[in-house]
């Protein structure tokens, strides 16, 4: 006797076994981790905590603004004591609170507007590339078809570049600049910054400028934000990103800001920020923050201003001691450091070996080779997380420092017995 087959409710035959995913997501999934997040998955499985976990990692590598954290806790405190306040009083019948959504997070924001521009064989150009994380997972990859991203070395003009990706037949759409820069710290000046908009006018470029860190500079330089100037050459094509996450040390808030006077880009992004709500008590939150303009500015902003330009001296002095010199920069916060005498090679290769010392002697810090730097042997150092966490650093540092030294000094005298010399005495 034959047996039916099971059919389903609507007639149909049940699908064979199959892949779970879509060819997209797939290639999504079996992306590889970039180095940033393996060296942040293994802080994460063993963070440092002076009473929990005194032998756990220093994380010197996560952008993260957390030494005002003190200013910020009681302001959010009391704004969201209001907001519960208000919530208990919107259940009354007659009561509802209307909430306005907004894109959540930068990256969110970016991604929206790579939906809108970027089809196959078109290039985003990003000066210093600080989506290092985001490009290694795929996610600006459209309807299936991957955007090609390139990073600009730092000195390389654009105008260069476009030229070669002409004569190779690809079209740049987008120019990218993260001001203050991300990991060197440069600030535009604004002659450069009004240059590099006609560039992109003459070449009907769009120009997204990543100023989240606009409000995290703390020498006597003057910063210019695109906002701020008198005309722009092609408004349409300008865009201004910011979000809360580094000024505000709220990196868990994860809302983002997108200006932009191209109404036809609004009207686009208002249709994905229906997936991408920012939830409305948050809302409530920030302006309540945000309405104490005399607070923000008289005590917030200058506050957190002494105390990056203090932890940034303590972390620059340290490094100097042991011999490690770091490149001048007034914004951000980090410092891109020169550890080249510390590679047995000028290689990648040798850079990635220092990257794996430090962190078996449980310090997290950012190879340039995440950053796409041509030249091996520069690290990003973080110093806005805790005093504490510096003076660690330079611990870690200065045994690294000996270990290379000892190394060195062996060499000296293995170079000298060959060589039938004296060996010279080490005095300590």
């Amino acid at each position: 006797v034959k047996t039916p087959s099971p059919r389903m409710s609507g007639g149909g035959v049940p699908a064979g076994p199959g892949p779970a995913l879509s060819a997209r997501g797939a290639r999504i999934a079996s992306g590889v981790p970039g180095l940033l997040d393996e060296g942040f998955a293994l802080y994460v499985a063993d963070p440092f905590d002076r009473e929990r976990n005194p032998e756990g990692i220093v994380n010197l590598g996560t952008s993260e603004n957390r030494l005002c954290f003190d200013l910020i806790e009681e302001r959010v405190s009391v704004a969201a004591c209001r907001l519960l306040c208000c919530f208990l009083i919107s259940k009354r019948p007659g009561n509802n609170l209307a909430w306005r959504k907004s894109p959540i997070g930068l990256l969110t924001v970016l991604t929206a507007f790579t939906r809108m521009h970027v089809t196959p064989g078109l290039i985003f150009m990003l000066v210093y590339n600080r989506y290092n994380s985001v490009i290694s997972k795929g996610q600006l990859s459209m309807e299936g078809n991957s955007c090609c991203i390139l990073q600009l070395q730092f000195g390389v003009t654009a105008v260069s570049h476009c030229w070669f990706l002409f004569f190779q037949g690809i079209r740049v759409r987008v120019l990218v600049l993260i001001n203050p820069n991300n990991p060197l710290g440069d600030i535009y000046p604004a002659q450069l910054l009004k240059e590099c908009l006609e560039f992109a006018h003459r070449h009907e470029l769009h120009v997204i400028m990543d100023e989240i860190y606009m409000l995290s500079v703390y020498d006597d330089i003057t910063f210019t934000s695109v906002l701020s100037l008198d005309s722009l050459p092609d408004p349409e094509r300008t865009h201004f990103m910011w979000g809360f996450s580094k000024d505000f040390g709220m990196s868990g808030i994860r809302v983002g800001v997108l200006y932009t006077r191209n109404h036809e880009i609004q009207k686009a992004v208002n249709q994905l920020a229906v997936f991408h709500s920012c939830p409305g008590p948050v809302q409530h939150v920030l302006t309540q923050f945000l309405k104490d303009r005399d607070w923000l500015d008289n005590v917030f902003f200058p506050t957190n201003k002494k105390r990056l330009k203090e932890a940034q001296n303590l972390l620059v002095d340290g490094l100097a001691d042991i011999g490690i010199p770091v490149l001048k920069s007034s914004g951000g916060l980090y410092v891109w450091a020169d550890f080249r005498k510390f590679l047995k090679s000028q290689t990648f290769e040798a850079e990635l070996e220092l990257w794996q010392k430090l962190l078996d002697k449980k310090l997290l810090i950012s190879p340039g080779k995440a950053f796409y730097c041509y030249e091996p042997g520069w690290f990003r150092l973080v110093f806005s997380d805790s005093v504490d966490k510096i003076y660690l650093c330079k611990l870690v540092l200065l045994l690294i420092h000996h270990i290379v030294a000892s190394k060195l000094w062996e060499t000296l005298i293995l170079q000298i017995m060959c060589s039938n010399l004296p060996i010279p005495s080490l005095s300590l």
